[in-house]
């Protein structure tokens, strides 16, 4: 982990799992920080992983998935009130193998990609989220 400022910046990975014009989204629990905000799945990178290993991992454990990670899309840095920042670098997975599971989340949805803004998304990921809708990206 980096400094920034005051806090450190967690590496962390996310998935756009893509299903035609609808993107998998996965609401955090009523336990989690930022309890019922919606997300992408995904995870903090471990000391020494690669990020597409990291994601593989994450998305077999909360989704039960052997995930073909694709090319990064994007890559975005969020700062937090409290001094915290991630730095998110979000991949392309279009293909997957495995019945997908809800093993950690509230809920898992396929999202239309124009319907995306209407859920409470976590604030770094709301610039993405709008850049889906309007087709800029992917």
């Amino acid at each position: 982990m980096k400094p920034s400022g005051t806090g450190l910046t967690k590496q962390v990975v996310a998935a756009l799992i893509v299903r035609g014009e609808e993107v998998l989204c996965c609401q955090r629990t009523k336990y989690q920080a930022l309890p019922l905000r919606w997300e992408f799945p995904g995870g903090k990178i471990e000391a020494g992983e690669e990020a597409p290993a990291a994601l593989q991992r994450e998305l077999d454990e909360e989704l039960g998935i052997h995930a073909q990670i694709g090319r990064k899309v994007t890559q975005l840095q969020h700062h937090y009130l409290n001094g915290n920042a991630v730095e998110l670098h979000f991949f392309l997975v279009e293909r997957y193998e495995g019945e997908m599971q809800n093993r950690i989340f509230h809920e898992i949805r396929w999202v239309g990609r124009h319907e995306l803004p209407k859920l409470d998304f976590l604030d770094a990921d709301r610039k993405l989220v709008q850049q889906l809708a309007n087709g800029e990206l992917l």
